[in-house]
């Protein structure tokens, strides 16, 4: 959704050799290399000229050398017919109506014959790639030959009748362009049009021809074309030609082709009927074609594009019928078009695509005289449209003015007029959906020139380039300042007033006026204007090259009128693209000015921001028109999101040079710090600024496409919180499925707390009308929460069933469904016996009824139920429920509160539930049974052994001798000897109960003591053998390597130690964890070896006795048959302590121990006879295992108690 704009214009002069009209200009070439242009003249000149350019010339050249001219030399009443370039040859091949072909070399100024043609050369034509050339000659023949002259193949162009003769037609001067011939862009195919004899009226057929052979491709069925005009795109999708619709009455129509000479579609061009067009012409990418329109009153160049299945007409250039206007596209730049005049003038006209989306996100699109409003209130592509605006001729250039009560449109016309267009507010546009408003010309007869670049300072003040008394605008109605004024570039500023009285609501197309107050004569090329949103009364300016000059108007107050340069604004190029974000640094407003030059490369403050840049936008987040986010959109189909603060302050290598790296975020996760998009060439065309978020792309097939950026969302839903907008931020969250907690988490929950009463006033601001749908909505919400909330649920339908069931007139009972209805759509969700049970908390028996009969449940199901709670006292029938339901907590309050007849009753419920103890004290008060309540909780922590728990608790209800064995269980003596004194207990008592004590304490020690030790010795056999198998598998492969003599110095280290890696990670005499065994290898050194046999001497690494000095270790670490006497005393004594458990403990610990011993021996003796261990025969837990069968009811295990096992 783009409009094809001016950039800018240059004209230079070829200075003809005839004056007084004598002679003219009629042909072209260019040589793209060297910038250079060619042309021919009807008096047999050749003129060579530099192509004109702005950093050459200006806007107008008068001080390049003048155009260098070469007469041809020809016979009288022969002329010059054709006029290409060949680069190969780096000369011209010149094609004359007597049949020459002179090859024309402009440096030396050497014209070669190369060829004659028998009935003159009407047109030559290369093909793409140079090798070829391709010419009709006055007989109507098509002959193709090489850079050698060689004719390759001949063949006829027309269908000619057999009796005919091709010599009886010469080709005269008036006829010699009714030939031509267009190459495809891979130069495969050519075609041409040739006549239908016979026909009337005359009628003609599109050919396609093959290169390689000169065989007929395809022809088209014949039609009225227009002239010889055919133009094949450089794709090679379409070929577009002219049909000459006079015999219907209606204008020309252009028609493309198919390479299979089937049409494909056509589109009008608007004009009268008398009108011819001339010179159809692809440019380079194919999307743009040009045509020369000729008329009765004066000439026009129009330009269309292609999008969304319609041609736009997107530029309309007029010139003077005395022109005779010609033109060509640059071969190389596609938005270049050069134009030139019978006269001599050549005029350079270069072309930017602009967005048709402003500020404000509405899109005014041209099409010829029309501009379509596409969309403001909705999203939809062109050529549909919301309401269009008609102008009395083709629109050239617009600009919009959005303020608060004020939307303005200027628009320049091609014949030099200006119309403005006050448009409603956008909440008024619903009445102007489909409507056509045609639009008035400002002050008919009056002539503003050639409005380049167009833009509103404000509401009342238009400023704009003009040119004057060149070229197009010679056409146009003469102007009152041509007196006063010289040719060339002025800027003007115009006043704007409305003389009409304005409907407010309606389009204001008429009465309008603008008087031009200042103008300022420009001796450079304006690249763009853009205003300075910041103030009412001055704009930027850009000229060729990138210098940038801030324009003050004469209406501000106190402020130097004129151009004042911007050193810190320039641009290092030339930028087609400009505009001016408005931003906030360091609590000040300024203004940031962006511009796009045509190489792609992004540049602000005279630095590159971005290299491959393809488009570029901007977005506010708050509602003071301040930017905060830059939209760029790469060559790479990327999309990258900038925050302003970035800018200005230069931290923008984050954004890795906006090319496609994925970067990490704090927490070490990868981030994509861009967003794909999902179609090669979109570009950006607008965005929705505010709570919208919304950047508007448009593929190069005309679709429009709305992107929402999770950055730009999360700004606007932070800003809303920070705004205390909670409504606004919770629909964003909504709607573009955001995690709901960045709501809370944003501002901290403290925050979030201090405006919870504010947050729910808003997110129920406007509730939903009450209505039977709502009602069966909240419940269905209710029966699907996690986890269902069904008696909510049924306490609604209760509620609808008592205004059933009053006799009242209740006004809710229009809002509210049947309470049969509701209870069956909740049914209909929810498990049915759920249901029921939730109804049976409620207490209420007849709604309980109710469910169970709906949900289709037998009545001999329940009825009994029902019956028997209907008979039983409220609290007992409660309680009876409240137990059914596993709701004890519930059950024992009402219990409670049921009386004293049925204590037994809470006293066994607590028993039941010991979890109650604890509310069971609360709600009973009377004394001598919170005593009962306390004992029997004592009880239970005592039965559950939490001895100090319990004694703690029976010393609550004064139970000392129940507290004394709670605590002697527990091992504290100072509260036994504590509650001793309580008791009272006699000296000798004391002393015995103290000496039991002690033994018991020691008992305990001892037991605590030999548990660490066996349990560190698990750990310390599990290491040695480790060690011992990984030191025997390095000297098993040593000794294998020194065998086979493969490294008799030197044995491979790195092998042994990768192999023995299999059975240790680590050294034996340092900490760490050791593979296939199920103990820690981690120890202390503290313990002494209790009950084992000493060490016999230290083992030193890497030593040769290391691995029989482990084996003698590990046997040495095995009990003493002292060890296993005093072990068996500790066991007994455990026992007769009632340290059962205890003494469980200990033999357990003690019997892994010495198996683990035993196992490891035997494993390492085993080891010892093998020459290859395997890792997975040589575990320890195999062994001990092993072990374990063997020698269980051995001397060695004589030590255990049975009963203990």
């Amino acid at each position: 959704m783009n409009n094809l704009k001016f950039s800018w214009e240059v004209w230079s002069e070829v200075q003809l050799q005839r004056e007084n009209g004598e002679e003219f200009l009629r042909l072209s070439a260019v040589d793209m290399e060297r910038n250079r242009l060619f042309f021919a003249s009807s008096a047999n000149f050749v003129y060579a000229t530099q192509l004109p350019s702005p950093q050459i010339d200006g806007a107008w050249n008068k001080t390049s050398p003048p155009a260098s001219a070469h007469l041809i030399d020809l016979e009288t009443g022969d002329f010059i017919t054709s006029l290409e370039y060949l680069m190969e040859k780096e000369s011209l091949i010149i094609g004359t109506s007597q049949g020459l072909l002179l090859l024309y070399s402009v440096d030396d100024n050497t014209t070669e014959i190369v060829g004659r043609v028998e009935g003159g050369v009407c047109c030559i034509s290369p093909s793409p790639d140079g090798d070829l050339l391709a010419m009709i000659t006055g007989f109507g023949q098509v002959l193709v030959m090489n850079l050698d002259w060689d004719l390759l193949y001949e063949m006829p162009l027309d269908d000619l009748p057999e009796d005919a003769d091709v010599h009886d037609s010469v080709p005269s001067a008036d006829h010699s362009f009714e030939a031509c011939i267009s190459w495809r862009g891979d130069g495969k195919y050519f075609a041409s049009l040739s006549k239908v004899h016979d026909s009337f009226p005359l009628s003609k057929k599109l050919k396609v021809w093959e290169r390689d052979s000169g065989a007929l491709h395809s022809v088209s069925e014949p039609k009225s074309f227009m002239g010889s005009v055919v133009d094949w795109t450089q794709s090679g999708a379409k070929i577009a030609v002219v049909y000459d619709q006079k015999e219907k009455k209606q204008c020309p129509s252009v028609v493309l082709f198919e390479k299979n000479g089937l049409e494909r579609s056509s589109f009008t061009i608007n004009e009268g009927i008398d009108v011819t067009l001339e010179f159809l012409k692809f440019n380079c990418n194919s999307d743009l074609l040009a045509a020369v329109v000729r008329g009765e009153t004066f000439d026009t160049l129009k330009i269309w594009y292609f999008s969304n299945n319609h041609w736009y007409l997107k530029q309309e250039i007029r010139y003077s019928k005395e022109d005779g206007i010609k033109f060509m596209w640059d071969p190389s730049r596609p938005l270049k078009l050069i134009c030139w005049t019978r006269g001599g003038r050549i005029i350079t006209h270069k072309f930017v695509w602009v967005t048709a989306v402003m500020d404000n996100s509405m899109a005014f699109v041209i099409d010829g005289s029309k501009v379509l409003v596409p969309f403001s209130l909705s999203l939809i592509p062109p050529p549909l449209f919301f309401f269009d605006l008609e102008f009395h001729c083709a629109v050239r250039d617009m600009a919009f003015c959005s303020k608060i009560s004020q939307n303005q449109l200027a628009a320049s016309l091609s014949d030099g007029s200006l119309c403005i267009v006050e448009l409603p507010l956008i909440d008024q546009w619903d009445e102007l959906e489909g409507q056509t408003f045609k639009v008035e010309a400002l002050c008919p007869g009056r002539d503003y020139g050639s409005l380049l670049h167009l833009a509103w300072l404000n509401p009342l003040v238009l400023l704009s380039v003009s040119h004057f008394g060149f070229a197009h605008s010679n056409c146009s109605k003469r102007t009152s300042l041509d007196g006063d004024v010289r040719p060339g570039y002025y800027l003007q500023e115009m006043e704007v007033r409305c003389s009409e009285d304005r409907i407010p609501g309606s389009v204001t197309c008429s009465g309008w006026n603008a008087e031009i107050f200042h103008q300022l004569y420009l001796e450079e090329v304006v690249i763009g204007i853009a205003p300075n949103p910041l103030t009412k009364y001055s704009a930027f300016l850009q000229f060729d090259g990138g210098k940038v000059f801030d324009y003050m108007s004469k209406l501000a107050l106190n402020k130097p009128v004129g151009l004042q340069r911007c050193d810190d604004m320039f641009f290092l190029s030339s930028c087609p693209w400009m505009n001016v974000a408005p931003v906030r640094a360091y609590a000040q407003e300024k203004p940031l000015l962006f511009g796009l030059d045509d190489n792609g490369r992004l540049q602000v403050g005279g630095r590159i921001l971005c290299n491959n840049c393809n488009s570029f936008s901007f977005y506010s987040n708050s509602g003071d028109g301040m930017m905060t986010h830059l939209v760029i959109g790469t060559k790479q189909d990327l999309l990258f999101i900038v925050d302003m603060g970035d800018i200005l302050h230069g931290q923008l290598e984050q954004y890795e040079n906006f090319l496609p790296v994925v970067v990490k975020n704090k927490k070490g996760d990868t981030e994509s710090i861009f967003i794909n998009l999902w179609e090669k060439g979109a570009q950006i065309i607008g965005v929705l600024h505010g709570d919208e978020s919304a950047i508007i792309l448009q593929t190069p097939r005309g679709n429009l496409e709305c992107v929402y950026p999770r950055k730009l969302v999360l700004t606007s839903i932070v800003n809303a919180l920070v705004q205390g907008r909670f409504r606004d931020a919770l629909l964003m969250v909504r709607r573009h499925r955001i995690d709901f907690n960045v709501i809370v988490d944003h501002c901290g929950w403290p925050a979030f707390i201090e405006s919870a009463a504010d947050f729910v006033r808003q997110a129920l601001e406007e509730q939903i009308e009450e209505t039977p749908a709502r009602e069966l909505c909240v419940l269905t919400t209710l029966a699907k929460s996690s986890p269902p909330a069904l008696e909510e649920a049924l306490r609604r339908i209760k509620v609808i069933r008592e205004i059933e069931l009053s006799t009242a007139t209740d006004p809710r009972q229009a809002s509210y469904p049947s309470s049969e209805e509701s209870l069956k759509h909740l049914l209909w969700l929810s498990d049915s016996e759920a249901v029921f049970e939730a109804a049976l908390g409620l207490y209420d028996l007849n709604l309980a009824a109710i469910v169970a009969l709906n949900s289709q449940r037998d009545p001999k199901e329940f009825l009994p139920l029902l019956q028997d709670l209907e008979c039983m006292p409220t609290l007992l029938m409660q309680y009876n429920i409240d137990l059914k339901l596993q709701r004890y907590e519930s059950a024992l309050r009402h219990i409670v509160s049921a009386g004293d007849p049925y204590y037994e009753d809470c006293m066994n419920l607590m028993n039941k539930v010991p979890e109650l103890y604890p509310l069971g004290l609360q709600l009973i008060v009377d004394p001598r049974k919170r005593q009962q309540v306390l004992e029997a909780w004592g009880d239970h922590l005592n039965a559950t052994k939490r001895f100090e728990d319990a004694a703690t608790t029976y010393l609550c209800c004064f139970c000392l001798e129940k507290a004394l064995k709670a605590y002697r269980a527990c091992g504290n003596w100072m509260g036994v000897l504590t509650v001793a004194g309580f008791i009272k207990l006699g000296k000798d008592e004391l002393l015995q109960l103290a000496r039991e004590l002690s033994e018991e304490l020691q008992a305990l020690e001892c037991s605590s003591i030999l548990n660490g030790e066996y349990n560190e010795g698990v750990e310390k056999v599990g290491k040695y053998l480790t060690r011992y198998l990984a030191v025997r598998q390095r000297r098993l492969l040593l000794a294998a390597a020194l065998k086979s003599d493969e490294q008799p110095s030197q044995p491979d280290d790195e092998t042994a130690s990768q192999a023995s890696s299999n059975f240790s990670g680590m050294s034996a005499y340092t900490t760490g964890t050791r593979k296939g065994s199920s103990a820690s290898t981690s120890f202390s050194t503290s313990t002494k070896g209790r009950g084992r046999q000493r060490n016999r001497g230290k083992i030193r690494a890497g030593s040769p006795d290391e691995e029989m000095a482990l084996v003698e270790h590990l046997k040495g670490m095995s009990l003493t048959e002292g060890a296993k006497s005093e072990l068996k005393t500790l066991l007994i004594s455990l026992v007769m302590l009632t340290e059962e458990d205890t003494a469980r403990k200990l033999q357990r610990t003690a019997e892994k121990f010495q198996l683990s011993q035993m196992a490891a021996v035997k494993l390492a003796e085993d080891a010892m006879t093998t020459d290859k261990i395997d890792e997975h025969a040589f575990t320890l837990d195999r062994y001990v295992q092993n072990i374990r069968k063997e020698v269980q009811n051995s001397d060695a295990f004589s030590w255990q108690s049975k009963v203990l096992t």
